[in-house]
């Protein structure tokens, strides 16, 4: 589920900053452009961390995929203009859903005990006799 997630944070990256140069070339609007941009380098950081930092990089797909549900959902109540805001709540829901699973199921594994990687199988315990 990591790999899809890393995947989606970064086509949901593109989008972002697309959609924002796109609100700047339509209307001129330079907020539109510096949020899409930056939060399409967020979230592009976000899936690049999924690989080495997984909890760190699902927590900041979140983050990012929160507050832009938080600006465009509002901003669609009360306009009910559907672009560009339905695409962008689509995507914010999705990144939301994709980072709990990952931090769930990443929650989920637990460390292999000290002197063992995980790779090879347990050592076996030895008996009280054998102790003895």
């Amino acid at each position: 589920m990591i790999a899809f997630t890393k995947i989606y944070f970064f086509v949901f990256a593109a989008l972002t900053a697309a959609g924002g140069l796109m609100g700047f070339l339509k209307a001129g609007s330079k907020p539109s452009l510096i949020a899409g941009v930056v939060s399409g380098i967020l979230l592009a950081l976000a899936g690049n961390w999924l690989s080495s930092k997984t909890t760190l990089g699902a927590i900041l797909g979140l983050v990012v995929s929160a507050l832009l549900l938080g600006r465009f959902l509002p901003a669609y109540l009360k306009k009910g203009v559907a672009m560009p805001a339905v695409p962008m709540i689509v995507l914010s829901i999705i990144g939301l859903i994709l980072g709990v699973v990952v931090l769930s199921a990443k929650g989920g594994q637990q460390a292999p005990p000290a002197g063992q990687t995980g790779l090879q199988p347990p050592l076996p315990e030895k008996s009280e006799d054998a102790k003895r």
